[in-house]
């Protein structure tokens, strides 16, 4: 009903909010990028000055205990503000939130996961993990940061803000919702990784059930101002130099660059491309491991940790934290080994941004227990921030010894692996590079000692090494692609990436699903991916949909209405009307039925004279149920005839069945002959339309006519999005259990719907291309036989329905 000039206002509102969603995600990364430095300095600071001292005293236990104090304390706040906020069973802002938000647009509502205080408990927490020492990264939680800001910032109200309200009547749907929770989430990724083309493309590949060509080009706007808004605090804070724009992201890969003395060095050769799909294939068969054992650990957790109270889960995140503090500071004091730093690490870098980067890697050497001109390789690793060591495996021109890296890979995978699920903030995009990049570089140093290949680039092996291990753990192909070219600033890399990512992919794959998917199955979510198996096409709408179902009519009493809503749980039900017999009986004492049978003639009326004019004009035969109609003079002005028609018709078409009133709701025992007596169908309406009615009510007496009950619009009907009140907290002393709610101007008149014959294929594109939750099952007289939701469309289901199919044949 919008004219075109609101239609533009509404657009325009559109573009406005979402360079707001991509501003305030930018901000949002500033903040846990600006205070995880300010502690991770801190801590490091004081550590190090410590181990210096007591190095020369004897004295490093205490050392060790000024590191177990800043790590535990900073991992208690972080797993108490995570523990704040819980679902029923699981933590909403623990973890990375990644399957949370892809659940979320994929159509799943999960309660609690794009809250306000969820927000503030992830950024707040996400800082104190990283900042505590834990093998988790900050570019996780900021998708999910980001999809909060934009679920939340076009709403302009919270139930954490309950006193701040505004009248913005604007984008209450869920469909707008989610399109904003889609920019949002690639705004997080774009301020991650500086990649507002990645973020796009992760938001359609991992995200988004179904995508138009407006949205892209909004969720593009949207990761662009995240970007360049974090970009230019970023620069304007650690340079000095406001609108340089020279740190484009949370995590810089910086320039991967040959240094100028060596010139054999190339960035990577043809000959290079059969060393990458190895490094593919193995990083495929590390990803697969990380993720069996994570399920494991994800299993245990919900048996033995997630029923007990939540000083539980508090206390195996202190636990994860004082084995991961012990760890790192016996392996950097233990195992690292002295080397000897290259003499040209400096050469070539005369721009402002490189040189940046490479004071930033020299500034990160740790000399722990080494003499002048070397460092200790694995404290260089352990002891900085996990940026800083991933910048070190690229750039650094230095060596680290083969046993180093292959020891601290074999650490962080099993620590990481261990972390990554207990109930804190956390992100596995950069443990999974860092641990990944320790990989490459031990590849390399092995093809430069054993097998002589001089002219390979440490830095470039490093990086695939990173890729095929985050694409084995992860599972994504074109949006990690992009963001790793994007974060390394150089396209050359394109195809050795894509090809390490596909193979890895291909590798995980044949094991088990991305480590995401194996967390969304685990919480029962009903994930519907993105095309079903060909075998399933032997499946037909028939076989997979619901045939037991609750309905309501289109004249139904508030105790009908009132009973359906608190013994069921379903989102939506079918309004129908019954084929019966003995209408006109009915129709004589009970003015219920007479409005509900009223209601199904007209209806049958208007599908006739569509039915009679399309048989004229395309000479063609109309329905079986409206043919009789058609034939027999439907033209006639007499209303009388009129329903003698088609009572003739009803009572020639169907035979009689039980008696059962409008205003009963569906029973357990109900026969089989009640339970599947034909139904015609009207339309759908949501259960929160009707409580919104019940609550409001919008009802009138048997003594009254329809007309004259009160009529919501569509901004009363939506005032209470998204939160709409429940049955259970409905005041029955309020309402007369006798009046009668005439739902038919709330209904949906036309929803999709599919014939009982229709493949499974094309069932389950439907629901993925227009987000649905609710498909009808109708036959070709209108009737409706069954109802499928995303549950009957899972794999679980379908697998389950096709052993059925093939045991039956």
């Amino acid at each position: 009903s919008l004219s075109k000039q609101k239609a533009q206002r509404y657009e325009a509102v559109k573009w406005v909010l979402v360079f707001a969603i991509g501003v305030c995600t930018g901000l949002v990364g500033l903040f846990v990028d600006f205070f995880v430095r300010l502690f991770t300095q801190l801590k490091f600071q004081v550590v190090q000055s410590s181990v210096e001292e007591c190095t020369e005293k004897g004295c490093l236990a205490l050392s060790l205990l000024e590191l177990l104090g800043f790590n535990l304390t900073f991992v208690f706040l972080a797993s108490l503000l995570a523990n704040i906020n819980v679902s029923f069973l699981q933590p909403v802002a623990a973890g990375s939130g990644i399957p949370e938000i892809k659940c979320y647009l994929n159509g799943v509502k999960v309660p609690g996961v794009v809250r306000l205080r969820t927000v503030v408990c992830k950024a707040m927490g996400v800082l104190f993990s990283v900042a505590g020492g834990l093998f988790v990264g900050k570019e996780g939680p900021m998708i999910h940061s980001g999809a909060v800001v934009g679920a939340g910032l076009p709403q302009f109200q919270s139930i954490s803000l309950r006193k701040i309200q505004f009248n913005f009547p604007y984008f209450r749907s869920d469909r707008d919702k989610r399109d904003f929770v889609s920019a949002g989430a690639a705004a997080g990724v774009a301020a991650a990784f500086g990649a507002p083309i990645g973020g796009t493309l992760f938001s359609l590949e991992e995200g988004s059930s179904f995508w138009n060509q407006g949205l892209t080009w909004k969720v593009l706007f949207c990761s662009m101002a995240a970007t360049f808004t974090l970009n230019f605090f970023r620069s304007g804070i650690q340079f000095g130099s406001w609108g340089s724009f020279q740190l484009p992201g949370l995590l810089n890969f910086g320039e991967f660059k040959c240094s100028e003395s060596d010139k054999k060095c190339h960035l990577w050769t043809a000959v290079d491309l059969g060393f990458f799909i190895l490094m593919g294939i193995v990083g495929g068969l590390l990803g697969a491991t990380f993720n069996c054992l994570n399920k494991r650990l994800a299993k245990y957790r919900m048996r033995n940790v997630h029923p007990k109270p939540k000083l539980v889960r508090v206390l195996e995140s202190l636990l994860v934290s004082l084995t991961t503090t012990v760890v790192v500071f016996v392996a950097s004091m233990v195992l690292g080994e002295c080397r000897q730093m290259s003499s040209n690490s400096h050469s070539g870098n005369d721009t402002l941004s490189l040189q940046a980067m490479s004071e930033d890697v020299n500034s990160s050497i740790k000399t722990f227990f080494c003499p002048n001109e070397t460092y200790n390789d694995m404290a260089t690793l352990f002891f900085n921030p996990q940026e800083s060591a991933i910048l070190q495996l690229f750039h650094q021109d230095g060596t680290f010894s083969p046993v180093t890296l292959s020891l601290f890979f074999l650490l962080y995978f099993l620590l990481s692996c261990w972390t990554y699920g207990i109930s804190v903030p956390s992100g596995l995009f950069v443990p999974s590079l860092l641990c990944g990049a320790a990989f490459g570089r031990l590849v390399a140093n092995l093809l430069k000692s054993y097998i002589g290949l001089d002219h390979i680039y440490s830095g470039t092996f490093a990086l695939i090494g990173a890729a095929a291990f985050l694409g084995g753990v992860v599972r994504m192909t074109i949006s990690l692609t992009v963001i790793l070219i994007e974060s390394t600033n150089e396209i050359t890399y394109g195809l050795p990436i894509m090809i390490t990512l596909m193979v890895a992919k291909w590798t995980g794959d044949f094991f088990n699903k991305g480590i995401y998917d194996i967390h969304v199955n685990l919480r029962g979510v009903p994930l519907l991916e993105w095309e079903t198996e060909v075998e399933m096409d032997k499946l037909r709408a028939s076989d997979i949909m619901e045939p037991n179902l609750t309905y309501v009519y289109p004249h139904t009493r508030i105790q009908s209405l009132v009973s359906i809503l608190r013994t069921t749980v379903h989102h939506a039900f079918p309004v129908v009307t019954e084929n019966r017999g003995n209408e006109r009986e009915f129709m004589k004492g009970n003015q219920l039925i007479s409005n509900n049978i009223k209601f199904k003639k007209s209806s049958i009326l208007t599908r006739a004279g569509e039915q009679r004019k399309r048989s004229q004009s395309m000479k063609s035969y109309p329905s079986s149920e409206l043919r009789n109609m058609c034939d027999e003079h439907i033209a006639t002005e007499e209303p009388p005839e009129k329903e003698d028609l088609l009572q003739q018709m009803l009572e020639r078409r169907y035979t009689p069945y039980p008696n059962l009133y409008p205003d009963q709701s569906p029973s357990e025992e109900w026969t089989m002959e009640e339970r599947f007596r034909p139904l015609t169908f009207h339309g759908l309406i949501l259960r929160s339309q009707l409580v919104t009615l019940l609550v409001r009510g919008v009802c009138y007496s048997e003594s009254q006519s329809s007309a004259s009950q009160p009529r919501l619009s569509h901004a009363e009907m939506s005032e209470d999005y998204p939160r709409y009140p429940d049955i259970h907290d409905l005041d029955l002393t309020l309402l007369n259990p006798r009046m009668i709610v005439d739902v038919t101007p709330y209904m949906n008149p036309s929803p999709f719907a599919v014939s009982p014959n229709t493949h499974v294929s094309q069932v389950f594109n439907l629901f993925r291309t227009m987000g649905l939750r609710h498909l009808p099952v109708v036959n070709a007289v209108g009737e409706i036989v069954g109802i499928i939701t995303r549950h009957n469309l899972t794999h679980e289901f379908l697998q389950a329905r096709l052993r059925q199919h093939y045991q039956t044949i």
